[in-house]
């Protein structure tokens, strides 16, 4: 029988800087569909690539000095290397540069234009080039780009133009009747609002910079963004190129993941390019939520981002990738924080999951020498575990289906607690006293051994290493391993024999880690570069690097620096009269944040006569650390020893 085809997607990344956490948020996410699809019995093609073209580009490589395309072949290879390490099971990697697709494209543009919905014409108005988009005037926000709130550009030339406005009807009618098109639902108002604007002709083509795909037809001009890059969709397919042949296989996309930021192009251009192509539609978008630092998206190009390369070499991969769809709805923004990624480690990781598997193992190997007998005597007691494992496979699924990945994890930890509290219910500690209830004791082992199998088949995946390390440990041979044998009761067997590995999350001590100095809390491990804070009008070479613990390093520097991200989370500092901050940060303040859940929100705080900067940083407990620095001879001078001094939301002296 052919398997059922199931076809998902990134957007394709684009190589300006490394990639950050909020990269790879959308990228695990992906995988973990990919995964759990291929386990329930698809045949899953997961396309990911690189978006490689663009006047950005190409300025960033000449001031680089060397070509846009060693300059982009550097930083893909780190994308790469990054999917590797985040054990990405990608099974085709893209790049707008690669052959065949440069060849889709020039195709795709020529009919477009032979079908009249791309014509000449010239570009007037204004254009933002880190977003590489162009804005009318009222499209602006405080004469900003909407996007990334950056100034824009007066720019003109000679352009070609897609005939997006003939399409808003259509568009419109496709959210109507085909609701599941666009979720969630909030997305689908968005872009209604915006269409309602009214929707004009897009820009799809330049003549102000080369690194592009060439129009052939006419080759001073250059296909610009979005013809380009969603094409890549299908031309990964084969579709205008010999070098796959699997369009009609997988196409139309079963889904396509994206940042909310990119929504209006993959559920408004996307769709009316494919329409103008007479192509079928992409089932489903889905726009996800950003992660969030001090309530700004993160962006390479604001310097406020979080390394996952550090991340995954600190933690773990896996305690990443769980941590990313465990710790937010996926479809709504969520706020990072170290503290949030510790504590869930700690409580879902080592706590409870580990635990379990840990006290199971070691107690089938204390009792029965590491093999269950046969034999096993069930009581009423152990009908709500069981019935909890029986019906997980199925709750699981419905929330694995709607792309509700903490919600199916939440399924997975309802029986992770449940077996928890059994073996508090059943003592088997008190069992194994009794020679006469070693029957008693060899089922309640077995029934924590199947929990445990069960929910380790369902967590492959989002933590498909740490899965197979827990079927080790109990013991499952490959036919107990699948999806089929998930949805079995009790199809363990009865003479199972365990073996006890190593720690499978090492439970982390919080205020050590957030202590150490010099921990990159914020942006990793090149924190010397980033989060650096100057006294304006102050050429002062040494600087103070703030980490999340609230304290400040020394930091000596060639050339005065500012300041070039927003404090840590929940996090204020103060500067003494007479000395000031950049523009649009405040001193004397404390900036409302939430962290672990909780709002908090204090009010104004001022610097005492002994020093001349002061940085305030909260943490989970609303307690707060006062660190003050002075300025000495133009350099930031730290007093040893007040990182201690402890005050709640007032200060007194």
């Amino acid at each position: 029988m052919e398997k059922k085809k199931f076809y998902i997607t990134t957007p394709i990344y684009y190589p300006s800087d490394n990639l950050h956490i909020g990269h790879s948020y959308c990228t695990v996410a992906t995988d973990t569909m990919a995964r759990y699809k291929r386990l329930t019995g698809y045949d899953v093609l997961f396309l990911t690539g690189a978006d490689e073209h663009g006047q950005k580009i190409e300025e960033k490589a000449k001031a680089a000095g060397v070509s846009p395309q060693q300059y982009v072949d550097k930083i893909v290879a780190s994308f790469q290397s990054l999917w590797q390490l985040l054990n990405i099971s990608n099974d085709r990697f893209i790049r707008t540069t690669d052959d065949y697709h440069v060849e889709s494209v020039k195709k795709i543009f020529k009919a477009l234009y032979d079908k009249g919905d791309i014509y000449k014409g010239a570009y007037k108005g204004k254009y933002c080039t880190p977003c590489e988009s162009f804005w009318t005037e009222s499209q602006l926000v405080d004469g900003k780009c909407p996007d990334c709130g950056r100034p824009v550009v007066d720019a003109e030339e000679e352009a070609y133009f897609f005939r997006l406005s003939k399409y808003a009807g259509k568009i419109l009618a496709l959210y109507d009747e085909h609701p599941e098109f666009l979720t969630p639902q909030s997305r689908v108002n968005e872009m209604k609002a915006f269409i309602s604007q009214g929707l004009e002709d897009l820009c799809v083509s330049r003549t102000s910079f080369s690194w592009g795909v060439p129009v052939e037809f006419d080759p001073k001009h250059v296909v610009y963004v979005w013809v380009d890059a969603l094409s890549n969709y299908i031309t990964a397919l084969g579709y205008g190129n010999g070098r796959y042949n699997d369009f009609q296989k997988y196409w139309p996309a079963d889904v396509h993941f994206v940042g909310k930021e990119i929504v209006r192009f993959h559920s408004i251009i996307w769709p009316a390019m494919l329409m103008a192509l007479d192509l079928p539609l992409p089932k489903r978008v889905y726009g996800h939520g950003w992660l969030l630092l001090d309530g700004g998206k993160m962006s390479k190009s604001k310097g406020n981002v979080v390394d996952p390369v550090f991340l995954c070499q600190r933690y773990g991969v896996d305690a990443i990738r769980f941590f990313l769809l465990r710790a937010f709805p996926f479809g709504s923004d969520g706020v990072f924080s170290n503290e949030a990624l510790i504590t869930t480690i700690n409580s879902d990781l080592a706590n409870d999951l580990g635990n379990l598997v840990s006290r199971t193992v070691s107690m089938v190997e204390k009792y029965f020498a590491g093999q269950l007998p046969v034999h096993r005597a069930a009581e009423p007691i152990d009908e709500e575990l069981m019935s909890l494992v029986r019906g997980l496979p199925e709750a699981y699924a419905a929330q694995m289906e709607a792309f509700a990945f903490q919600n199916a994890l939440g399924e997975i930890f309802r029986v992770v607690s449940r077996a928890n509290k059994y073996i508090d219910e059943t003592t088997p500690w008190i069992l194994a006293k009794d020679e006469g209830k070693k029957s008693r004791l060899a089922a309640v082992m077995y029934n924590l051994l199947e929990a445990i199998r069960v929910c380790a088949i369902l967590l492959a995946p989002f933590m498909p290493d740490s899965s197979e390390k827990m079927l080790d440990q109990i013991g499952a041979e490959a036919a107990e391993r699948t999806w089929e044998s998930a949805q079995k009761p009790c199809a363990l067997r009865d003479d199972v024999a365990v073996k006890k590995g190593g720690t499978l999350f090492p439970r982390i001590d919080m205020a050590k880690e957030l202590a150490e100095e010099g921990f990159p809390a914020i942006v990793g491990p090149d924190l010397a570069s980033r989060n650096k804070i100057e006294v304006q009008n102050m050429a002062f070479k040494t600087v103070g690097v703030l980490n999340q613990a609230g304290v400040m390093t020394a930091v000596t520097t060639d050339h005065p620096v500012s300041l070039i991200q927003s404090l840590p989370l929940c996090a204020g500092l103060a500067v003494k009269s007479g000395l000031s901050l950049e523009e649009g940060y405040k001193a004397i303040t404390i900036h409302p944040a939430i962290i672990c859940g909780v709002d908090h929100r204090v009010g104004s705080l001022e610097v005492g006569k002994d020093a001349d900067i002061a940085i305030f940083t909260g943490n989970p407990m609303e307690v707060f650390t006062r660190t003050l620095y002075t300025i000495i001879d133009g350099q930031v001078v730290y007093e040893a020893g007040r990182e201690q001094e402890r005050f709640s939301g007032r200060r007194d002296s």
